[in-house]
């Protein structure tokens, strides 16, 4: 068989055994609240390995051998000199640290400082909305980087009536969501 009527076959046979278990990319708009947690398809991104994170919503990566920083984007989390900063950088260290990450923009690339903008997917799990979901990370749009602002709402609010993570310290009580 010639290389190339192989590679067709076995594409083929992907795509069927895809659609056999029922696999959906996620997009934009469709967030693994959809799903059990844990089981998010993850959509076409950049492939990026994390080398540091520097606080809950921003981390260093490389990317063909060229270092960047990203900012997650949907969310914040406390800074430096705020409380519950060093739980909330701890919970993104132990969601990222180290890993291959897939990187997904939303309208625009970069931020004022030059940061790309990103929603984060590690191992399957989509980890702007788990920073929010437990409690680490507050829901901020910053428009027009809204694809998931109607998803993440919910799960913030669910995290401040359980007083998950930061919640019980008062730290995201402003009741605003867009900046």
């Amino acid at each position: 068989m010639r290389p190339h009527a192989l590679f067709a076959l076995v594409l083929l046979a992907l795509a069927s055994l895809a659609c056999s278990i029922g696999f959906t990319p996620n997009s934009p708009g469709s967030i693994y609240t959809e799903q059990p947690p844990g089981s998010v398809n993850v959509p076409a991104g950049d492939l990026a390995v994390v080398t540091s994170v520097t606080d809950g919503d921003t981390i260093e990566v490389q990317i063909g051998g060229v270092g960047y920083r990203v900012r997650y984007i949907g969310i914040n989390t406390p800074e430096r000199d705020e409380v519950c900063y060093s739980e909330a950088r701890r919970a993104n260290v132990a969601l990222v640290e180290n890993r291959t990450v897939t990187l997904v923009a939303d309208r625009e690339n970069t931020d004022r400082f030059g940061r790309l903008l990103r929603y984060i997917y590690a191992d399957g799990v989509f980890v702007n909305a788990r920073l929010i979901e437990e409690g680490w990370a507050e829901v901020v749009q910053y428009p027009p980087n809204v694809a998931f602002a109607g998803a993440f709402i919910p799960l913030e609010q669910a995290a401040a009536a359980a007083n998950r993570g930061c919640h019980p310290t008062g730290i995201f009580n402003d009741g605003n969501y867009e900046r």
